[in-house]
């Protein structure tokens, strides 16, 4: 095929392992801001954060809505709408304003909010 360059084996693999390495970072960073959030809003099972699919219902206990929300995440659009109100829920509960929760939204700060919540007075 003309015009294509070929990756290096090497290369692909060294991607690859840089990959997962900052995977492993934001899943850690993320699961301990939100154990640290449930047990500063003393919800039960803070453990669950370390847990995927656990982790949004720990969220949803969080941010006390109901569970069969989660149903809801399966909708396109929908799942999008839920997760903000949940985040905005969430930053209630830490007695930060509600608008926080749609900053979600924003690329970067989808990184920032959850520690900010976490670790903030």
């Amino acid at each position: 095929m003309e015009g294509y360059q070929q990756i290096e084996p090497g290369v692909a693999a060294g991607m690859m392992i840089i990959y997962f390495i900052l995977m492993a970072i934001f899943y850690i960073y993320y699961a301990l801001a939100l154990q640290t959030i449930a047990k500063k809003t003393n919800t039960e099972n803070a453990w669950f954060a370390w847990i995927p699919i656990l982790n949004v219902f720990l969220m949803f206990m969080i941010a006390k809505k109901p569970l069969w929300w989660f149903i809801l995440l399966f909708i396109p659009i929908v799942n999008i709408v839920i997760s903000i109100i949940v985040w905005m829920g969430i930053a209630e509960a830490r007695g930060k304003p509600s608008w926080i929760g749609i900053l979600m939204l924003v690329p970067v700060l989808n990184i920032i909010i959850p520690g900010y919540l976490a670790w903030s007075q």
